[in-house]
């Protein structure tokens, strides 16, 4: 790994870890009412958002070091996926104004980082399958963009249970916590409808059939079948509150049901592991 690669990296997880601190000190000091709180949250925010503009640096620069965009590892998946949580964080806090996007987003990115630095980060050639240069980035982009969004449905999910079950002072109520849910997966509905279906044409460019059932695959139907299951409810039967919740719990295990897929299937998909 390059070093400024490196330098970036290490940086970002260390920013993100403060990010992470001073959210959790506002969260205290909002509950013992304490002045301490004005200066965690006024800092908070500079360090996930510094956090995010190192990952952005580093990923850069491993694509002008490969001649390619950096999304054919699980290394660098894992890399973009938590790029992606914090994009969506940043985006959610920036919109409706509460720093409990900001400390949930954080810590998913946090753990998605974390586990990125156990795994081989070696540059490697490029499949055969992955040279379809436009669909490559199409494809994953999207899907980073959709596990973001639906990331931020999932912590929206856990704090409005959480807030109904402990009435916890710093959380925004919980109407405001189902509304951030469910624009969070109408933005990432539709993006994963199109990894789907440029995967499907993907697939029939580099294998011959549009659909194998391949594990990954069927891992982001079930994936995708969760979360219109979810918008099919809201719309139709009026859901929100827990059943709502529940859903959006379920469809982010799914999400990494189909991220981590690599480390327990065999597929067409296995390039992409380690």
């Amino acid at each position: 790994m390059p070093q400024f690669e490196v330098i970036c990296s290490v940086t970002a997880i260390v920013a993100l870890q403060l990010s992470i601190i001073l959210y959790i000190w506002g969260f205290i000091s909002a509950i013992l009412a304490q002045p301490g709180r004005s200066y965690a949250s006024l800092l908070a925010l500079p360090s996930l958002s510094l956090a995010w503009v190192l990952l952005t640096l580093a990923m850069i620069d491993r694509a002008i070091m490969t001649g390619h965009v950096p999304f054919t590892t699980m290394y660098e998946f894992s890399l973009s996926f938590s790029w992606g949580v914090m994009a969506c964080a940043l985006l959610f806090q920036w919109r409706l104004k509460s720093s409990v996007f900001g400390a949930g987003g954080a810590m998913v990115a946090f753990a998605l980082l974390a586990y990125a630095f156990t795994l081989p980060s070696l540059y490697t050639p490029l499949p055969q399958a992955l040279r379809e240069t436009w669909l490559l980035p199409l494809h994953v982009s999207c899907a980073i963009m959709a596990y973001g969004m639906f990331a931020i449905g999932f912590i929206s999910a856990i704090l409005q249970v959480s807030g109904q079950k402990y009435h916890i002072s710093f959380l925004p109520d919980t109407a405001m916590l189902d509304r951030a849910g469910y624009l969070a997966v109408l933005t990432g509905f539709p993006l994963m409808t199109l990894v789907i279906i440029v995967g499907s044409i993907w697939a029939k460019a580099a294998w011959g059939s549009y659909w194998s059932w391949d594990p990954k695959e069927t891992a982001s139907l079930v994936t995708w079948i969760i979360y219109a299951g979810y918008v099919f409810t809201r719309i139709f039967f009026h859901w929100n509150g827990k059943r709502s919740s529940l859903l959006l719990i379920i469809g982010f295990l799914a999400v990494l049901t189909t991220f981590f897929g690599n480390l327990f299937f065999e597929g067409l998909h296995s390039y992409a592991g380690v």
